[in-house]
């Protein structure tokens, strides 16, 4: 196959493979946000579904089925959780796997890898995880909720993709990518508190035991083992190490995610002499052209495989299982509450909801601004201060990370009432965004109208 034809398979040429799947592998920022839009619709069904059967008739029984039991035994040794922790620890760690890929796929191939333009997201994420936590504490120190500080500090990126989809195309790309370098900065910030500030009593032993394990890992990956499933099983081992240790095993997805090599096993060049053998020479006997078309058609497959790397594999795999199975199941699970009109008194859900919706937007600007102040960060010139400010309203979206350290900081107590401010200060977030970046894009549009009518 020559270079120019195998260039007209990624025009979509009508002989080849079709032009959406090239798209998936060239194009991974567009793919991301296609599927965080379209998983985020699928996030709100199951959470607004969860909340109508916890108001529901079926309440008690809906509530007590995530409190199942399930595990298993081998004589005195005993590995028991419930139904909602196991969808919490076990099926989030992939959650986390993904994320971690993701920031570290910023960091060598995207926006991350350019400082300057990075660090406008990291400043902005640290003030956007900073002055939340520092408006809650001032509520709540001394008070029963002090404890849940982390859960004002993440933002839901599938969320926060899905308002912005809402708003159509007009919305700049530069925005749409800040807050999407932002949000799993943030989601980075939120797991390394979770696995520190929230975990139990350290057992060092297993740390050093999990630590080997991560360090087999990437001596897998140097020797050259290729199969998922190796891998799969050794993440899994890790995982339990993590969880005897008494940091929170979703810790095991984000350090795999960021060991997870970026570099191609097979480059474009030896990939295009591979395809070249698929063709037999026309000097070939039938049976013999057969042969040889099997074993290079076995050769194309694994060099097509391999022509991306593991981190695009892996993120092309389980984004969407993660966005369409487990975080719907995760919100199916958490999101039920009771709901009572004397939450909305509490000091700590007053303490969420003014973290979220105050504290968010405000850290996130002013972090931005005094990057740029002080030249340690530059601000795209079609990224104005109206449009990152309408994006920092939305960063107010906690939801996902917010309901999952509420679980693990809170009394059982008070669960109902962080979930209640939890939903409060998302949807509260979404709409003044949504809103307030809709009139922006209908000022732009106006100005551009009386401009070209002037000339």
């Amino acid at each position: 196959m020559k270079k120019s034809n195998f260039k007209s398979l990624q025009r979509g040429h009508p002989t080849q493979l079709p032009k959406k799947y090239i798209d998936w592998i060239t194009q991974p920022i567009t793919r991301f946000m296609r599927v965080e839009a379209a998983a985020g619709a699928f996030l709100l069904f199951f959470t607004i579904a969860s909340l109508a059967i916890s108001n529901s008739p079926l309440a008690d029984g809906f509530l007590l089925l995530w409190q199942t039991p399930i595990g298993i035994s081998f004589g005195t040794i005993e590995f028991t959780r419930s139904l909602q922790e196991w969808i919490n620890e076990a099926l989030m760690t992939f959650f986390f796997f993904l994320v971690s890929l993701e920031l570290k796929r910023e960091i060598v191939l995207g926006e991350l890898n350019k400082p300057r333009l990075a660090m406008l997201s990291i400043a902005g994420a640290i003030g956007g995880m900073l002055v939340p936590v520092l408006i809650y504490m001032a509520f709540q120190i001394g008070q029963s909720g002090q404890h849940g500080w982390g859960i004002v500090m993440a933002t839901d990126t599938a969320f926060v993709i899905a308002s912005l989809t809402i708003l159509g195309p007009r919305i700049p790309k530069t925005l749409r990518i800040f807050m999407l370098s932002l949000a799993v900065i943030d989601d980075i910030g939120a797991i390394i508190v979770v696995a520190f500030g929230y975990g139990k009593n350290i057992n060092f032993y297993y740390i050093s035991l999990a630590l080997l394990g991560f360090l087999f890992v990437k001596s897998m990956s140097i020797l050259g083992i290729r199969s998922l499933i190796v891998y799969f099983i050794v993440g899994v081992l890790i995982w339990l190490l993590i969880d005897m240790s008494g940091i929170h095993p979703t810790v095991t997805g984000v350090i795999l995610g960021l060991i997870t090599p970026t570099n191609r096993w097979v480059n474009e060049e030896r990939l295009l002499k591979i395809m070249e053998c698929v063709v037999p020479s026309p000097t070939s006997s039938q049976h013999d052209s057969f042969d040889i078309d099997r074993q290079a058609l076995k050769t194309a497959e694994a060099a097509a495989r391999e022509a991306l790397s593991p981190l695009e594999r892996l993120e092309t795999i389980l984004h969407p299982w993660v966005g369409f199975l487990i975080m719907p199941l995760f919100a199916f699970a958490n999101a039920g509450v009771s709901i009572s009109f004397s939450e909305f008194s509490s000091s700590l859900y007053f303490s969420i909801f003014m973290g979220l919706v105050i504290g968010k937007p405000i850290g996130i600007v002013l972090f931005s601004w005094l990057a740029t102040l002080f030249k340690i960060a530059i601000r795209p010139p079609d990224l104005s201060w109206h449009y990152l400010i309408g994006g920092s309203l939305l960063a107010g979206i906690g939801f996902t990370m917010s309901l999952f350290i509420a679980h693990l900081a809170l009394e059982p107590t008070l669960i109902s009432i962080a979930k209640a401010a939890i939903f409060s200060a998302s949807l509260f977030s979404a709409l003044t965004g949504i809103i307030f970046l809709s009139w922006l894009l209908n000022r732009d549009a106006k100005l551009i109208n009386i401009s070209k009518n002037k000339l």
